[in-house]
């Protein structure tokens, strides 16, 4: 706590500095904002300054502003700002005059004098300095409060982008989700075609070929073989289906989990901390990314143990999918984690992947809810 407030009143400080140059610079360019020749130049100066605010008040006091703004905007911010600037500078100069004055009575205190004057002092007035003295500190410190507070608001008046930019950038926002979402649907179509091309389809041709050439010879061997190929052809029918809807999600998302750990070739742990279970949508995007970053460690990263973690924190659910793998998974170029980030981005979450060379790899998705 000490050292935030330190950190204010050092913010507060330098502000009060660049309200010394911010009232300069207004004064003597605002002349020149008339001239074309020079206009260019005296909002590119602006800007400038603006942006040092923006810095000092990241740095001082954790606020980050906006940075869509123009040198027209940074003048309007700078006409206003120097005023509170100035008044962080006096506040500042009340509690130099303050710390000074201390030090004048404390060095009468320990001479044993009165306060002010010779002889020595009595308690009750050393008492009286001593209130006086929080007083004044109490003050100043209420001082560099506001004047923080006042410069925060200030920036986040000038800074902060208006209604109809940020309608504007939700309607971008929405229009590249779409394209987002019809891209992953058209993703998932391809890998079920593919499965039922490359894998189902071929598995009943040759189901079909056995069983002909069984009933043609009449071969115990080969029925025995296309029942074995009924097997196969079974087990991924119904992996495909997987692909399209995990029915296990309409008994909980933690079940479908299990489900998904048991069938995984390698062993997988699965960490539920969730006491608010997530829409059927949700549910079914986490249920996915646990699925799709599970099968890419198994076949890419040689790892020899999985961790799927999902937790609800308030406002987001969060998974994270942690392999023991060589990691160096590239999430730009892998068609499956480039899916699940536009899976992800359709809900209007953050996907990110760590893998550094040597791994591990971290999967993590954070998905908002209501």
């Amino acid at each position: 706590m000490i050292t935030s407030a330190a950190r204010i009143s050092a913010g507060v400080g330098i502000g009060g500095l660049t309200g010394l140059v911010e009232i300069l610079y207004v004064l003597l360019s605002a002349p020149l904002l008339v001239v074309p020749a020079t206009r260019r130049a005296v909002l590119r100066g602006a800007y400038r300054l603006a942006t040092f605010e923006r810095f000092r008040m990241w740095r001082f006091q954790g606020q980050v502003n906006a940075s869509d703004y123009d040198g027209a905007r940074a003048f309007q911010y700078l006409s206003v700002r120097w005023l509170v600037g100035l008044l962080g500078l006096g506040v500042w100069g009340c509690l130099g005059v303050g710390v000074a004055v201390a030090v004048i009575y404390a060095k009468q205190l320990f001479a044993g004098r009165a306060p002010g004057g010779e002889g020595a002092g009595t308690v009750l007035g050393w008492l009286l300095i001593a209130g006086l003295a929080m007083m004044a500190a109490f003050l100043c410190a209420q001082g560099i409060s506001g004047v923080a507070a006042l410069d925060l608001r200030l920036a986040g008046r000038f800074f902060t982008p208006s209604s109809r930019i940020l309608l504007e950038r939700r309607m971008f926002h929405l229009m590249h989700t779409r394209a987002e979402v019809v891209e992953a649907v058209n993703d998932e179509r391809r890998r079920i075609e593919r499965a039922l091309h490359d894998g189902v389809q071929q598995r009943l041709v040759a189901l079909g070929l056995l069983l002909g050439r069984a009933r043609r010879t009449g071969d115990a061997d080969l029925v025995r073989q296309a029942h074995e190929e009924a097997q196969i052809a079974l087990r991924e029918l119904r992996e495909v289906s997987w692909l399209v809807y995990p029915i296990a999600l309409d008994d909980g998302l933690d079940t479908a989990l299990e489900s998904l750990a048991e069938r995984a070739t390698i062993p997988v742990e699965v960490r539920y901390l969730v006491l608010v279970p997530p829409s059927l949508e949700l549910a079914t995007v986490i249920y996915f990314v646990a699925s799709e970053s599970v099968t890419n460690a198994a076949k890419h990263s040689g790892a020899t143990s999985i961790t799927i973690d999902v937790r609800h924190l308030p406002g987001n659910y969060i998974v994270e999918i942690t392999d023991n793998g060589s990691g160096g998974a590239e999430p730009a170029g892998t068609g499956g984690l480039i899916g699940l980030a536009r899976r992800v981005a359709a809900a209007d979450g953050e996907f990110t992947v760590d893998s550094p060379h040597g791994g591990p790899t971290v999967v993590r998705a954070v998905l908002p809810c209501e």
